[in-house]
């Protein structure tokens, strides 16, 4: 057990409800969220929201998409990513595995995005996680493979094409385009 492990607090959900502000937890760890986010991230999760929920629409799966809501992993580990694809239903909180995450990466969140979330969704199973860089108008995609996320798509341009029980397409020159 390391210094740290033994001496800092070990936060659960239950202290999670009980703060203010923004807030993610991970393992025990509480993490303060970036500032608000700038208009180009919202737009650009706008934009995912709108164009992914036009196409689960008449999903026979009960798949649906929401921005920025809590997924409460276990009892200390509390996420909320920028776009989220789930199947099944969802009460208050999500409680179960997405199928899909999208982080739009930044400057201050690069490498809880890239590293911390990146671990975590993997060890989770979310079956595709998403980074989108707005300042490189780029998109990476990682599959979970042999419960291993490996890289299957990096671009700035194209379409990719979500294989899931309701399927969806994240075009990027019509995503860049409106931004």
């Amino acid at each position: 057990m390391s210094l740290a492990e033994k001496y800092l607090p070990n936060y659960t959900v239950e202290d999670y409800l009980q703060w203010e502000g923004d807030w993610e937890l991970i393992e025990g760890v509480p993490y303060a969220m970036a500032p608000s986010p700038v208009w180009k991230h919202q737009r650009i999760v706008s934009l995912l929201v709108r164009t992914i929920d036009e196409q689960l629409e008449n999903c026979s799966a009960d798949c649906q998409v929401s921005q920025e809501v809590d997924w409460i992993v276990n009892e200390n580990t509390v996420v909320r990513p920028d776009v989220v694809v789930v199947c099944g239903k969802v009460e208050d909180f999500i409680k179960t595995t997405p199928e899909v995450i999208f982080e739009v990466v930044s400057k201050s969140t690069a490498i809880r995005d890239e590293q911390l979330k990146f671990e975590l969704y993997e060890r989770e199973k979310v079956k595709y996680y998403a980074l989108v860089y707005p300042n490189l108008k780029k998109m990476r995609v990682f599959k979970l493979t042999n419960n291993r996320y490996e890289k299957i798509f990096d671009s700035d341009r194209g379409s990719f094409r979500f294989d899931l029980e309701c399927p969806f397409t994240v075009n990027l020159e019509q995503l860049w385009r409106r931004i």
